[in-house]
This record gives structure tokens, sequence and C-alpha cells, in this order.
């Protein structure tokens, strides 16, 4: 499941990215890369597992 919604979330920050941008500007960009990556660490870092089980 966590790597389903990194997986998710890298896709959606890289849709966003490109179709906000004018049609002359159209492709992908070393930085929307880069922040697509930071989106798919940030939501596998806040999903791991917790260490203590559930009551």
């Amino acid at each position: 499941m966590r790597k389903l919604l990194a997986v998710l979330a890298g896709l959606a920050v890289i849709y966003f990215g490109v179709s906000g941008r004018s049609s002359d500007e159209r492709g992908l960009s070393g930085g929307l890369v880069l922040l697509a990556v930071a989106a798919a660490l940030l939501v596998w870092y806040l999903t791991r597992p917790g260490d203590k089980p559930a009551k």
C-alpha cells in the first residue's frame, strides 16, 4: 500500500506540474522530477508503520 501511495503522489506532482504550463512550455523539467521524487519519499516516510502495536 505504501508503494502505491508513493507512486501516486509522484505521478500527481508530475501530472499537475505538466498540465499547469502553457502549451509552448510542455515537457518534463529536472526540477519537476526532483519535486515528484521528494513528494513520493515524503509519502513513503509518512506512511511507515508505527513501532507500537495497535491496542
